[in-house]
This record gives C-alpha cells, structure tokens and sequence, in this order.
C-alpha cells in the first residue's frame, strides 16, 4: 500500500496534476488610494476573487492609501519581490519605459470616449508589451482614473489666470508638462501630504480627477472646483516579475481575467461617479468653473511632441493616438 501511494505520489509530479491548495501563498498589493475609492473596492474584490478561483492558494492583502509608500517606491519595491502588485500611474509605469506615458500628456485625448478606444486599442497592447520587456513586470490592466480637474481658491477661466501659482503635482514629467504649459509653478508634493500643503497654503492648488478631490477631501481647502479636464488619466494594474514568473500558466490566466474585470468595474464607477459630482460639489457651496478649454489646449498642444518637456513617445504613436479620436 506504501509503495502504491508513493508511485501514485511521483505521477502527480510528473505530470503536474493538482492536489488540494493546502499551503496557502500571501501577496501583497499597494496603491496609494483611500478606501472608499473604486480602485480599492475593485481591488478588494479581485483579491477575494483570485482567492476563489485557485482554491484560496492566493492570499492577497491589499494596502491602500500609501501604506507601503508612494508611488516611486511601490514601483521600485515590485522587481524585488517585497511588494507582489500595484496600481500606478501610467506616468510612473513611464519612469521605466517612456512610451506608456503618452496618455497622460495634457489635452492628448479629446473625449473619454477617445480614452476608451485608446484602452481597447493594439497602440496600448504594444506600449504594455514595451513596458513588460523593459521592466521585467507585467501589466494586466488598465482603468480609468478620471479626466483630471484643477482645484484653487480662484476661477482659473484661461491659462493667464495660472501663471505662477504654485500648483501641486504629481512627481512625473508629463505631469509637470501640465503646469509649464499653463505657466504655473509645479510643485512636486507625495500624495499623503497634499491636503496638508493646500491646508497650510504650501500650494495654492492641485490637480486630480473629481472622485479624487472628493475622496481626499480636497474641497475642503479649495473654493473652486475648475473643471479644466486636462488629462484623461490611466492606472495600470502591474504584477511584479518575480511573482509572475512563478505563476503557473492556469494561474496566469486567472489573474489576468479577474484583474481585466476588476478594471472594467472600477472603470465604469468611476465614469459614473465624475459625471454626478460636480452638482455634489455645488451642494457643498463650492465654485464650479467651466473654464476656456480651448485656451489650455492652445497652450498644451506645443508640448505635445516635446522631448525636453517629458514626451518619451514616437511621433508615429502620437498620431496612431490622435487617430483613434477621429473614430470614436
């Protein structure tokens, strides 16, 4: 009987058969998001969903809002295996591979609907597979994060009305093409500190998309909400080399699928939630602006191709892009 269990045993090696998960494998993942925002619902829902589907092998603890650093040091933690998988900015996945960054360049779509198109396009296939070679990681997904909107304690209806505020953002070149384009100050601040530096009048403004500025409570300290919706902004969900390359390809799979749905979900909660929001922030007694949106796109578009300015991409992917806003 021994000898039958054992041989019985050295078939299930061979050949890979699975027994019963009975070790169970935990994982990190970090972004730097609250709570109550859709990128750390939907990721909650994608740990517990993952956890399903390979019969609870994978344990994945998510860590929102900065819990494991910033966004720089959640990307430089994914190739050593301390942290497993994040949520970044499409304009920090371009720290590593310049292309991927095109989508964050202000005023580069023209519509969510361009967005969209964009997301579903063979252009970003082949910006992800660039960044996959370059950084050894692997993204799976990509959301929506919002159209970006700048808050300040002013109406801010044409690029003159910025010129040399000190405005918060982002620690990413196409972010600070945002502020050199409309003359302002930028003001590189981590995401943890920005409330406090609007609080304390540090800045005198930021950027970020509408459930952002709720979510963080922003308009707590800002009375004008500009709704100047300069960029239309991305989050790559990116599984760290080291994990992946030990993923079995069923398990790939799964991961890929639930990580696509959760990025479908969050995407679509999030078109839902800008498009209410502004009537939201009026009932807090907030100053809506609708800005001149043709004057920030005069002054954006000269940057648009501008190596020294943070553009990484080819003038090729700049039209392919351009192009699909023609179609959709």
């Amino acid at each position: 009987m021994k000898r039958t269990y054992l041989v019985a045993a050295a078939a299930v090696a061979a050949f890979g058969l699975a027994w019963p998960a009975t070790a169970q494998v935990k994982l990190k993942y970090a972004h730097v998001y609250e709570t109550n925002e859709p990128y750390h619902t939907e990721a909650v829902w994608a740990a517990g969903e993952i956890a399903k589907r390979t019969n609870n092998k994978y344990q994945i603890d998510v860590f929102p809002a900065s819990a494991l650093g910033n966004e720089q040091q959640i990307n430089q933690a994914l190739p050593l295996g301390t942290i497993d998988m994040i949520y970044t900015g499409a304009a920090f996945a371009g720290a590593t591979f310049k292309p991927i960054a095109i989508s964050n360049a202000p005023y580069m779509f023209q519509s969510f609907d361009h967005w969209k198109a964009y997301s579903e396009s063979p252009l970003f296939k082949e910006l992800a597979d660039g960044y996959d070679k370059a950084s050894g990681n692997k993204i799976l997904a990509l959301t929506y994060y919002g159209a970006r909107h700048t808050t300040a304690n002013k109406a801010l209806m044409t690029p003159a009305d910025t010129k040399g505020m000190k405005l918060r953002v982002p620690q990413a070149p196409l972010y600070l093409m945002y502020a050199k384009a409309i003359g302002a100050n930028a003001s590189p601040i981590a995401f943890a500190e920005v409330y406090l530096a609007l609080q304390q009048k540090t800045v005198d403004g930021q950027e970020n998309p509408l459930p952002t500025i709720q979510a963080k409570k922003f308009y707590e300290v800002q009375s004008h909400i500009n709704l100047t919706e300069h960029i239309f902004e991305s989050l790559v969900t990116v599984v760290g080399g080291p994990l992946w390359n030990r993923l079995t390809p069923p398990e790939r799979q799964i991961f890929d699928e639930v990580w696509k749905q959760a990025a479908v979900r969050a995407t679509s909660a999030i078109r839902d939630s800008e498009q209410k929001l502004p009537d939201w922030f009026k009932s807090q007694g907030k100053t809506v602006v609708v800005p001149d949106k043709a004057a920030f796109i005069e002054a954006s578009k000269p940057l648009h191709n501008d190596a020294a300015s943070g553009a990484g991409w080819t003038k090729d992917q700049y039209d392919r892009l351009q192009a699909l806003g023609k179609k959709s």
